[in-house]
């Protein structure tokens, strides 16, 4: 790995940590990308990273900064001085950084080894509208399955709130509340019920274990404390643990239809990172279900993903019967905003 590929990946993570709103993250980041490294275990190791080490590949500048933000959880005595909330220049920042890098290498390694797990609770802004507006349209209760579903937090949207100003959706009595900059029209305001519910990740994480919650946290930035309370809330009201397999495997038995409820397929930035061929399976299961669904027996694929078009996520739904696609509109990929639409477009 040459020097200038280092320094463009950490450089573009930090032009996208300040695009998603952490200014620390983006100085952080940055500092990466410019300053010299201490000699030890983790420069040789990133310096001779094999592969993509950028944020569209193996991820190496997040992987090293879950680390980081982890031993600051933790209480790294170095890393409190200069972390968030507390301010300073550059140098105290990095000579921090530095010291961690040396004197923590075998913590740093053994993150570096896993991919990040960036479990966004705030993506179910989207989750939520799109359950109102499947009760509204079939009148069903409905069963759930999520696709790349990490630590789970996301599978008991139907348990969080949303408001849009003055507006409320989701639970009367939520385990925490999201509020979105929202633009267009708002859901319907139909009931929701979820009957089941379940979730598959190739490596997923148990809110309920110590380690794994801190994973979920130390993945989130530091300068961003809703999101750490946020997450702290979903962490403690997960009920519902994760499969560990592959998504679409895991999938092909639940496509069965159940009469009388809804199923409701999901991702939210996930399905980008299946291999090609695990999508085109996924998507010709999903579609040769979707051909015998019924009015009692109907079926909805929904994603929040990146599609390369514009600003943040697309929000896809698609129906059946009938092989309706709904835009919904597009996300912010941490759920600040939420630009929703109900546009039909076949």
């Amino acid at each position: 790995m040459t020097p200038t590929a280092i320094q463009e990946a950490f450089l573009y993570q930090s032009k996208a940590c300040a695009n998603l709103g952490s200014p620390f993250m983006a100085r952080l980041m940055a500092l990466c990308g410019t300053m010299s490294w201490p000699e030890g275990d983790v420069t040789d190791r990133i310096f001779s990273w094999q592969g993509d080490i950028s944020p569209a590949g193996q991820s190496v500048p997040l992987r090293l900064a879950g680390a980081l933000h982890a031993l600051h959880l933790r209480g790294h005595a170095g890393l409190g001085h200069v972390y968030p909330p507390n301010e300073g220049d550059d140098a105290p920042l990095w000579k921090a950084v530095c010291a961690a890098l040396v004197a923590d290498a075998d913590h740093i390694n053994a993150w570096l080894d896993r991919a990040p797990q960036t479990n966004e609770v705030r993506r179910s802004a989207t989750l939520i509208p799109v359950g109102h507006l499947l009760t509204e349209h079939f009148g069903l209760p409905l069963r759930t399955s999520e696709l790349g579903a990490s630590g789970g937090l996301n599978l008991h949207w139907d348990t969080y709130a949303l408001k849009l100003g003055d507006i409320r959706r989701g639970s009367s009595n939520p385990a925490l509340t999201l509020t979105p900059d929202w633009t267009g029209p708002a859901p319907p305001d139909t009931p929701v019920t979820v009957a089941s519910r379940g979730g598959a990740d190739l490596n997923p994480l148990n809110p309920a274990n110590p380690d794994d919650a801190l994973r979920l946290q130390a993945y989130l930035w530091p300068d961003q404390p809703e999101r750490m309370a946020l997450t702290r809330a979903a962490i403690s009201a997960a009920k519902t643990p994760v499969d560990q397999g592959d998504a679409i495997d895991w999938l092909k038995p639940r496509l069965a239809h159940v009469v009388g409820q809804t199923h409701l397929i999901y991702s939210t930035v996930a399905w980008q990172y299946f291999p090609a061929v695990k999508q085109a399976e996924g998507t010709a299961l999903i579609e040769d279900a979707g051909a015998s669904a019924s009015r009692d027996t109907p079926l909805a694929w929904f994603g929040m993903e990146n599609d390369g078009s514009g600003r943040g996520a697309a929000l896809t739904l698609r129906l059946w019967p009938g092989d309706v696609t709904l835009a919904l509109g597009r996300a912010d990929f941490h759920g600040r905003w939420v630009a929703w639409s109900t546009e039909s477009t076949g």
